[in-house]
């Protein structure tokens, strides 16, 4: 997990009622030097004397975090890892990590107490306690709220598979609430969503619409756990740019309108409504994958594997798992089984990264389909970490899940076979439109082959068209 500011922004930032006196940070730096890992080192004061400090990977976060002791009488905020045992997030840096001095400096004959009952205090108890609030306040601002949504939606949905593994098979089952993070009479704001984020993400994960409620591209627009990869698209701070923004305008300026560029255009000039997208996918008759048929494809021999990651925060995976379907609708599951199969990993992003095992080999597979004529099945992906592998998960062609028999390490791909759960586990998705404000891709539209050669009015662009809003799968 990657923070959504900088370093020195932390000394800027405003912690009041992160505890129940003034917090003051006197330094906010990265740290390169003697360190597994860069990470920013931060010093404040927590009225009236507390003193601590704390280190934030700069990257790679693991959403964990420890708070060291100080040995003796103390009077010395200096982070020590002992008795850690070679701990991997400790020994890689990925780890957040915070002390305090607990409320006096130096003085380790215990004379700071004479006459000071506040620093008794703070030495006792409190130092400890208010350290661990402002910590939290600074990571949660630090890295965002988004490993806060992640938390809930992983103790929500993990155990939808039958392994505690922190990830979802098939996001299609979890039904999270964002409305279960708001916020509890007396509850830390840090560790809550306010009524318009729980709104926002809400909104993320169901997918546009237009004012009136009409459905503008897949059913679901992010799945319930690719939270730690949305900073591709939620900013560090308002007003700053995002790298989807980049995308959107760069296909909305030059490729969205046959033959015409508008450099000038900004992501505010898009409106949400049906016949606005209706005119933006309309390019899409030559780059996107719109027609399902792929007969001739198959008659010529071909082999076809397609794979996504279930946590793509980029290009929803239901682009490429409603192609397939349209497929299978169009051509026949027999038909499609013969030359095609699709895969979806587990909490792999956009190409690779993610939680999940993302190094695995479909090359292989797919050649010695080509050339020997077996078809591909199993597939074993790696989650590799400093070298070494540390997960090992099989992924088999859709409709088929992994499913833990119950006996073995979880990370271990022998200890998990093939089950069949159908399709019946999707919401019905029958068309989709396409999606520009995260991601400037066209996934599939409709359901039905068409002439390519023909004009545009004859090939399933969308989900509706301007004269009938509601129609789906069908041509203008």
């Amino acid at each position: 997990m990657a923070p959504v500011m900088d370093c020195a922004a932390v000394a800027q930032l405003d912690l009041s009622g992160a505890t129940d006196a003034p917090v003051t940070i006197q330094s906010a730096a990265v740290v390169t030097a003697g360190a597994p890992a860069p990470y920013c080192a931060v010093q404040g004061t927590i009225a009236l004397a507390n003193t601590f400090v704390m280190r934030l990977p700069t990257q790679g976060w693991t959403q964990r975090y420890l708070q060291t002791g100080c040995g003796g009488l103390c009077g010395s905020a200096t982070i020590n890892y002992t008795a850690a045992g070679g701990y991997p997030p400790v020994a890689d840096g990925t780890i957040a990590s915070a002390t305090t001095d607990m409320g006096h400096q130096g003085q380790p004959d215990g004379s700071w107490a004479a006459g000071n009952p506040q620093a008794q205090i703070d030495f006792a108890y409190r130092g400890v306690h208010v350290t661990s609030q402002v910590a939290k306040a600074i990571i949660a601002q630090f890295y965002g709220k988004l490993p806060l949504i992640h938390v809930a939606v992983v103790a929500a949905c993990d155990k939808l598979d039958g392994v505690a593994g922190g990830l979802l098979d098939d996001p299609r089952r979890c039904h999270f609430d964002p409305a279960s993070l708001l916020r509890a009479p007396g509850q830390d704001e840090t560790t809550c969503l306010r009524p318009a984020e729980a709104g926002v993400v809400r909104r993320l994960h169901d997918g546009a619409t237009d004012a009136q409620g009409r459905r503008l591209e897949q059913r679901i627009s992010h799945e319930w756990g690719s939270e730690l990869d949305r900073t591709l698209f939620v900013p560090a701070a308002p007003g700053q740019p995002t790298f989807s923004e980049s995308i959107a305008l760069s296909f909305l300026r030059y490729l969205a309108t046959f033959n015409i560029a508008n450099p000038n255009y900004q992501l505010s000039d898009f409106q949400f409504t049906v016949p606005t997208f209706w005119q933006t996918v309309q390019t899409s008759v030559y780059t996107a994958a719109t027609d399902p048929d792929l007969r001739p494809f198959a008659g010529h021999g071909g082999k076809l594997l397609l794979w996504h990651g279930w946590s793509d925060q980029h290009i929803t995976p239901q682009s490429t798992l409603e192609y397939y379907e349209a497929m299978r609708d169009v051509m026949g599951a027999e038909a499609v089984e013969d030359f095609a199969k699709h895969y979806l990993f587990p909490g792999v992003a956009h190409c690779s990264g993610g939680l999940g095992p993302d190094t695995f080999d479909m090359l292989t597979p797919v050649m010695a389909w080509v050339e020997t004529g077996t078809p591909p099945g199993e597939v074993v992906a790696s989650k590799v970490e400093n070298g070494a592998v540390t997960r090992m998960r099989p992924v088999f062609p859709y409709p088929a899940v992994a499913r833990y028999v119950g006996a073995g390490s979880t990370d271990d791909a022998a200890n998990f076979v093939a089950v069949t759960r159908g399709r019946s586990c999707a919401p019905a998705i029958a068309g989709s439109a396409h999606r520009f404000t995260q991601a400037a891709t066209r996934p599939f539209a409709g359901r039905r082959a068409h002439n390519w050669s023909a004009n545009l009015r004859a090939l399933p662009l969308a989900t509706s068209s301007p004269e009938n809003p509601e129609r789906r799968g069908g041509v203008p």
